[in-house]
């Protein structure tokens, strides 16, 4: 990953993937045999390389991002893992219009799926499934309502039946959600 890493600092791209956020997405990963894993925000692919490394030869990934030239450099660095397929584009156009399977593993870190089209996001995560979020921790560059936003996300996330959650001051701050089994039934 220090290519990736490299690239994203010659893009000025700052929103990387953090390390410890990284190691355990690719924990997680590798939690899902023959798993599939929605990412919603690739970035420059540190997030998409670190799951990748905790995935086995059977699991698929999808990861989405608007930005096509930020993008371009997780597609230049991973092009050559058939595990992964890139997808540009809005993310909450593509949640809106997904009508596949459900994923195993759901990392949003972007608006859409976070902030925005969270239920949608919401109902592809397969019963027993993951649900991670990063970007929690107040962070200096935030708009002054951004705060706030955080606040109510975690919230609805806490109080959700079908969802057992937690919150780790972790990396850049998580909140990570199974779909509760309990509730598959119902």
């Amino acid at each position: 990953m220090p290519a990736l890493r490299a690239a994203a600092r010659e893009a000025d791209f700052t929103r990387s993937c953090e390390e410890r956020t990284g190691s355990l997405l690719a924990v997680l990963a590798a939690a899902c045999p023959g798993g599939r894993i929605l990412e919603l925000g690739t970035g420059v692919g540190e997030g998409t390389a670190w799951l990748l490394s905790g995935m086995d030869s059977a699991s698929r990934l999808v990861t989405v991002e608007r930005d096509q030239a930020v993008q371009q450099v997780a597609r230049q660095e991973l092009r050559s893992d058939p595990r992964v397929t890139f997808v540009t584009g809005d993310g909450g156009a593509w949640l809106r219009n997904y009508e596949g399977e459900p994923f195993d593993l759901v990392f949003a870190d972007t608006w859409p799926g976070k902030f925005s089209h969270l239920e949608r996001a919401l109902r592809l995560v397969a019963p027993g499934g993951t649900y991670l979020i990063d970007d929690l921790d107040p962070r200096p560059d935030w708009p002054t309502d951004h705060e706030a936003a955080v606040e109510r996300l975690l919230t609805d996330l806490e109080s959700r039946e079908d969802f057992r959650s937690v919150r780790m001051a972790w990396g850049s701050g998580l909140l990570m959600a199974v779909r509760s089994a309990r509730n598959r039934e119902r």
